[in-house]
């Protein structure tokens, strides 16, 4: 994936997106049904990187995603972002937010729900139609900015709630799962559609998803995590350069996959170089 580099060859910035130390999350503490769902958790995002969680399902990755956003709180560590903690970077609105389900508003039209962030920021109407008309023509959608959600196909409901995640130009982008309804051609469509975008702003990017594929195509790296309670037991790190449709058929992609699903086991693996 491209990003803007600096003459270090570091992508643009230097303060991380992303930092996680010892964070631990443990629900209906001290009671019958408690349950441990991460321990020990450790992570950077650096500026400009994409980084996706992968693991069993139950293993909190959700939950990390959750915590990083100041959705649910932390147990025990601590969680930053752009350098603050993670409730001042949620009140700062200091990142844009995706789920699997696009969230869009039925009654707004397409370019009123991109504007819905700004308006809550208190944008003029003109800033906010300007702003959204840019975001729409980033994600191939202007043409559609007077339709109403029930209108569009799926995949371009998703490409509308990454553009209003996009809206008030956040330095960190959290994705929970947002193409796991797809199919599968308009998923990979929607992967590279991402991937130009996060290059062309800059953003920051972690990414849950399930799908090893996905994970190696779109990730600079990716981080393995156990069964629960959740921990980091592999990060691997792709290098694939830039993304194009041959790389979906290229050894380093398929190094890639064997690499993390290796991972996932916990078994070890020698691969080949290609």
């Amino acid at each position: 994936m491209t990003v803007n580099e600096t003459s270090t060859g570091q992508p643009g910035g230097t303060r991380p997106a992303v930092q996680v130390a010892g964070l631990t999350k443990v629900f209906n503490p001290g009671r019958p049904d408690e349950v441990t769902a991460l321990a020990g958790i450790d992570l950077t995002v650096g500026p400009g990187e994409f980084v996706s969680l992968i693991g069993p399902s139950g293993c909190g990755k959700s939950t990390l995603l959750r915590l990083v956003a100041d959705l649910v709180a932390p147990t025990g560590g601590t969680v930053m972002v752009a350098e603050r903690p993670a409730r001042r970077a949620r009140r700062d609105r200091a990142y844009g937010i995706a789920f699997q389900q696009s969230g869009l508003l039925d009654w707004r039209t397409v370019s009123r729900n991109v504007e819905l962030p700004l308006e809550v920021r208190g944008w003029s109407r003109r800033e906010r139609q300007a702003r959204a008309r840019e975001l729409l023509e980033l994600v191939g959608l202007a043409d559609f900015a007077g339709h109403y959600p029930d209108q569009l196909s799926g995949g371009m409901q998703q490409r509308v709630a990454i553009a209003r995640a996009l809206a008030g130009d956040p330095p960190l982008l959290l994705m929970d799962e947002p193409f796991g309804a797809l199919d599968e051609m308009t998923r990979e469509r929607l992967q590279d559609e991402l991937l130009r975008i996060c290059a062309r702003t800059g953003t920051s990017t972690l990414f849950v998803t399930h799908s090893i594929p996905e994970a190696v195509y779109l990730s600079d790296r990716v981080v393995v995590m156990s069964a629960r309670p959740g921990r980091i037991v592999e990060i691997v790190d792709v290098e694939l350069g830039e993304r194009t449709e041959a790389t979906r058929q290229s050894p380093p992609f398929f190094t890639g996959i064997t690499r993390v699903r290796q991972a996932l086991r916990g078994t070890a693996v020698t691969v080949p170089a290609p």
